[in-house]
């Protein structure tokens, strides 16, 4: 859809939309009232402007408060690889103060560590929470940062540096695998919206045979000692190459549903009927709420983890071409992906949490809720779940999901040549957060041999008039 067929959209939209459509004015794009008076434009703000990396990385990057932003500084030395990222850092949105979360020591070079990335803040309480990989004194004994070699690190978010460690990685072969631990990598951690639940995706160290899956942690007595959770996958994948029809082989892009942490839904590479194609489908872990986390098997050097008893994995489509990082609504009961159309590009779908594309019932199907000329990324829910955000070829727009005539009307926030990504939105819904590449002021550091001339900078958008009341 063109930037013009877009504007017009939005005025036909109805009088209750135009008025959010105010809030969502933006300098390029007015959107006029039934009394023909221009709407006052809200202008993005560039917030950090120091030449280095300021990664949002699509984690959930605001404080519980709404003051800061956390980010990672990767592919500021050697390469862009996270072994060679050197701190996690924040920002406080209204003085654009950067402080240093946490900065180990580290070696950097083709062969990096620890490596320090993606991270994200706890709901309720001032922690962040990213990947990490071996400390220096373990280098010897583990190795170098791998996606098969990190775990989850919790740090203070005053800048204390007070660390906390999440999940044990025993890769022993001499014996089973300690109860609750991992051996392997857990990456892009993500909490619950109530705190209780950690959500990751997982790569296995003894079984490199097997390809990503997803899993979960949460606080637990009887963690591995010196640790405060105990781990286990939410789904033992077929090993790769070997599924048969309808299997998963690979589980990824996933994120939470509901507050309680009680359902995932992910992204599943499945073998498909024919026994020789694969299908990238839409799937969603249940986990009950009062699971008893210690029935998991953690595995053996023969033998791959499983998940705890009553876990439940459940098909929603059966697509070939779904993909993206999935969002679920504030409420839970509906998930928001990407999906490619008929001419191969990427839209944004929604689907009920307990709907499939093969229910007779059509208010259970998915629906395409945009219709983009470039693929669509970086799906967000307002907390009012009548909108989804996504980001098309650098512009941002907000797309309304209630029920109704105007379901799908789109309103771009942007509309220039920018190049954004890592769009978050605030606890409160408003504010959202974004990476936009700018140039360097002094184009002098070097990065896979080459003077890195921009870099990652971060911008974001207040919507603090946004009232959604139909």
């Amino acid at each position: 859809m063109t930037s013009r067929s877009l504007i017009l959209t939005v005025k036909k939209i109805p009088l209750f939309i135009l008025v959010i459509g105010f809030a969502f004015s933006f300098s390029c794009n007015e959107v006029v009232t039934n009394s023909k008076k221009k709407s006052k434009p809200m202008k993005e703000k560039q917030i950090t402007f120091n030449d280095k990396t300021h990664s949002l990385d699509n984690n959930d990057n605001f404080s519980p408060d709404g003051k800061y932003l956390c980010y990672d500084t990767r592919g500021m030395v050697f390469n862009d690889n996270l072994a060679n990222c050197k701190s996690v850092e924040k920002v406080e949105i209204a003085t654009g103060k950067e402080t240093v979360l946490w900065k180990p020591e580290s070696v950097t070079g083709e062969n990096g560590a620890p490596g320090v990335a993606a991270v994200s803040y706890h709901p309720s309480e001032n922690k962040v929470i990213f990947i990490h990989g071996p400390f220096l004194d373990e280098v010897e004994e583990r190795g170098y940062y791998d996606i098969r070699n990190r775990n989850g690190i919790i740090v203070d978010g005053d800048g204390n540096g007070e660390l906390t460690k999440v999940d044990l990685r025993d890769v022993s072969t001499d014996k089973p695998t300690i109860p609750g631990s991992q051996r392997g990598g857990t990456h892009r951690h993500e909490y619950s919206r109530n705190g209780k639940r950690i959500g990751f995706t997982y790569d296995d160290f003894l079984q490199p045979d097997y390809d990503r899956t997803i899993g979960y942690m949460e606080e637990n007595m009887n963690a591995p000692k010196g640790y405060t959770h105990y781990f286990t996958v939410l789904l033992k994948p077929a090993k790769e190459g070997t599924s048969k029809p309808g299997e998963i082989e690979k589980a990824y892009s996933d994120s939470w549903l509901d507050s309680a942490g009680t359902k995932r839904a992910f992204i599943g590479k499945v073998r498909s009927k024919n026994g020789v194609d694969y299908e990238t489908s839409l799937f969603v872990a249940e986990i009950p709420e009062f699971v008893d986390i210690t029935t998991a098997f953690s595995g053996t050097k023969d033998e791959y983890p499983s998940p705890p008893k009553d876990v439940k994995i459940k098909r929603l489509t059966h697509s070939r071409k779904d993909d993206g990082i999935v969002r679920g609504s504030y409420d839970g009961k509906r998930i928001a992906y990407l999906s490619e159309d008929e001419n191969g590009i990427k839209q944004v779908f929604v689907i009920a949490t307990d709907g499939s594309d093969l229910d007779k019932d059509p208010n259970m199907n998915p629906k395409q809720i945009t219709n983009f000329d470039h693929n669509a990324s970086n799906i967000r829910w307002y907390p009012s779940d009548n909108w989804v955000f996504s980001i098309s070829n650098g512009n941002i727009y907000a797309i309304y999901v209630s029920e109704g005539s105007d379901f799908g009307r789109m309103i771009p926030l942007t509309n220039d040549e920018k190049r954004r990504g890592n769009l978050v939105v605030s606890p409160n819904g408003k504010m959202i957060a974004y990476n936009v590449k700018m140039p360097a002021s002094k184009p002098d550091v070097i990065v896979n041999g080459k003077v890195k001339d921009e870099f990652d900078q971060i911008f974001i958008m207040e919507l603090k008039d946004l009232e959604l009341k139909e």
